[in-house]
Parts: C-alpha cells; structure tokens; sequence
C-alpha cells in the first residue's frame, strides 16, 4: 500500500446516511457505517451523524458507531450521555443572531463536545462566542438553496479572520462543481470549498476556485498546496456531511489525489 498524500483529505467526510438524498434506514446506515469503520478509510471521519429525534431507534440496533454527530431536530436536546457524541449541531430559530439559547446550550455541553451552529452563507456574525463553530449549507433540495460561489467565499473569509472552524454540509456531492439539469444550478464541489479555503488562507480570493469546473486545474491546486496551509485549512473546514461514503472516495481515485488503501 502507499501512502496516504498529505492532511489535506484526512477525516473529511462525516456520514449522512440517515439524510436525504440516501435517507437509509437506521439499520442500513448503521451497518454501512460499521463497514466503514472495519475498513478504516482515511478520507472518512468515521463520525455518524444522527437526528436527535432518532437517537432512540439508533439505541435499539446493536452496533454503535465509535463517534456520533448529533443533529438536534428537536425543539430539546435529549440527554445523550450514554453515547460516543463529539459534535453537536444546532440551527437557531432566529437567523439574525446566535441568540442566549445558544450560549446556554454552548456552556452546558459535556468536555470534549463541540457545538456547531448552522448560519446563512450570508450572515456574518460578530457575536460567535468563543469555542463555537458554525455550520454552512452548501445545497440543497432546491436551486435557490444553493449559495452563489461570492457568498461562500465570504463566509470562507468571515471564518478564516476570525478564526472560526466550520462544517459544511449539503450539495456537496461530488468533488468537482457542476452543473445539476434537474436544478438547474451549478453544486459546488467539496474539492472546490476546501480548495478556497486554501486559497483563502493564502489571503487570495476564493472565488475563481469555487467557481472553476475544471478538473485537472483543481487537481494542479490540490498538489501544490504547502502542508502548513493544508494544516491551516482543515483547523478551519473541519469536516463536510455526505450521504454516500463512497462517491467521495471513488471522486478522489480517479482524480488521482488519494491512493487505494489496502
């Protein structure tokens, strides 16, 4: 086996299984996920990301993944001290600001658990409270969900000078940005986002990036980016969600920027 190039794809993808478009059964995203953590991809966080509204039907199976995301979908959040939960991630009700309901929940969160809070693209918030990351959608069920590619790179920045870690989740399908004819918009690639970041980090602008189509300029990019820069971009963009485990890989073999794993 050779080795794996760089931290730059290291634990990327969190598993969405349980969310559209896959929406697997909780006994069929379990067993995809325990598939997974056997093999031990090092692209994949091996973090299962679960609503909290199913935490009950995820504690009937038997098998618990090693890490749990938990998406709170519940006007609470429900006591979770029972299981491996690492993150956190909440959308406030008002978008507007990350309003007390939030801090409260920030500070009450057991040692090791991050709190992440999804925001609008559009949004820059001067009021993140210190230790907390927020969340960007990247896509959606509708053309209008996705942001155009200056709103992403202005959140990207917002993040990177305030020193802000972030997750994405959502539109992210494949590696590469193209064009959906069901949508009839343009899904930002994952490759792309962490592409800009890179960018960003390097104080260019990250438009042109995540605007770009072109494969093999991306993939130019990805091979050219210093270790510390790599290092600087995933303590910003700390993981993304995807429904399938496997596309993500399969887009990066044949890209040719991460090698099989025995």
């Amino acid at each position: 086996m050779t080795s794996f190039p760089t931290t730059l794809f290291t634990a990327l993808v969190d598993d969405a299984g349980l969310f559209p478009p896959t929406s697997l059964h909780m006994s069929e995203a379990l067993g995809r996920h325990e598939r997974d953590q056997e093999r031990g991809t090092r692209m994949l966080t091996h973090r299962f990301l679960c609503p909290a509204s199913r935490l009950d039907a995820l504690r009937r199976e038997p098998f618990t993944p090693r890490r749990i995301g938990l998406i709170v979908d519940t006007e609470k959040v429900p006591p979770f001290d029972d299981l491996p939960v690492d993150f956190v991630e909440v959308r406030p009700n008002d978008d507007h600001s990350l309003d007390h309901a939030v801090r409260e929940l920030h500070t009450s969160l057991p040692p090791g658990v991050r709190l992440f809070v999804e925001v609008p693209p559009r949004k820059h918030f001067s009021d993140v409270p210190e230790g907390v990351g927020l969340k960007v959608r990247c896509g959606g069920p509708e053309a209008g969900d996705f942001p155009p590619a200056e709103q992403l790179a202005g959140f990207i920045r917002f993040c990177a000078d305030n020193d802000i870690p972030f997750k994405a989740t959502a539109g992210l399908h494949h590696a590469v940005r193209h064009f959906d004819p069901a949508l009839g918009v343009d899904r930002h690639g994952f490759l792309n986002v962490l592409l800009a970041v890179c960018e960003t980090v390097e104080h260019r602008d990250a438009v042109p990036v995540l605007r770009s189509a072109d494969a093999g300029h991306l993939v130019r990019l990805a091979r050219s980016v210093p270790e510390e820069t790599a290092k600087r971009a995933r303590h910003l963009m700390v993981s993304y969600g995807s429904c399938s485990t496997v596309t993500p890989i399969e887009d990066m073999l044949t890209l040719g920027l991460i090698e099989e794993e025995a």
